[in-house]
């Protein structure tokens, strides 16, 4: 029965505005729920650092604190996704925008799969900037100054936090508080979760 359990498909995803934490909350729930994290923002930052064709194209969309094609994102989510064993998925920061979460529905449904939970970090703006600008200093990321942290914010506002809506309507988001110690924000999304 707990092997049953164990093969079962489930696909979690984590969202929030740019430093919310789901970076850190994606690996420590991945791990704990047996699942495989993938961060869009991880692949794209690979190809860029791999200096790739992708790599390329997306760091000056980066730079500006834009959204990379929704087109070059489902590409590499789809190439994962299929290349899995299993769909046993904790997706950071995906879908961003209703393309996307169509896109990933549609993706899943050829897997025999569906998004299990949506889980939202809420963070308040001011304490993002300080996160996101912290973050900068300690990591170097030229995709995190105050200027293109705002644009991102503006980005998200606009275009992915209306998937927030999309989710509740079906039943799937759950809203959690990411302000507090790590293992506080950890313990409500397992609470969120159960």
């Amino acid at each position: 029965m707990a092997g049953d359990a164990a093969k079962a498909a489930e696909v979690v995803l984590l969202m929030g505005p740019p430093g919310a934490g789901k970076g850190t909350q994606a690996t420590r729930v991945a791990v704990a729920r047996g699942l495989t994290k993938l961060s869009t923002g991880d692949m794209l930052r690979a190809h860029v650092g791999a200096g790739t064709e992708l790599g390329k194209r997306a760091k000056a969309i980066m730079d500006a604190g834009d959204l990379v094609p929704d087109d070059v994102i489902v590409g590499m989510v789809r190439a994962e996704v299929e290349a899995a064993e299993r769909i046993r998925f904790l997706f950071d920061g995906f879908p961003r925008t209703a393309a996307q979460a169509a896109a990933l529905d549609a993706l899943l449904a050829d897997q025999g799969a569906a998004v299990t939970a949506a889980v939202s970090l809420d963070v308040p703006d001011d304490e993002l900037v300080r996160r996101v600008l912290q973050r900068a200093e300690v990591e170097g990321r030229s995709d995190d100054n105050e200027a293109t942290i705002r644009n991102r914010m503006v980005v998200y506002h606009e275009q992915t936090k209306p998937l927030l809506d999309y989710y509740d309507a079906q039943d799937k988001l759950a809203t959690v508080d990411g302000v507090g110690s790590m293992d506080t924000v950890t313990e409500r999304i397992h609470e969120a979760l159960a």
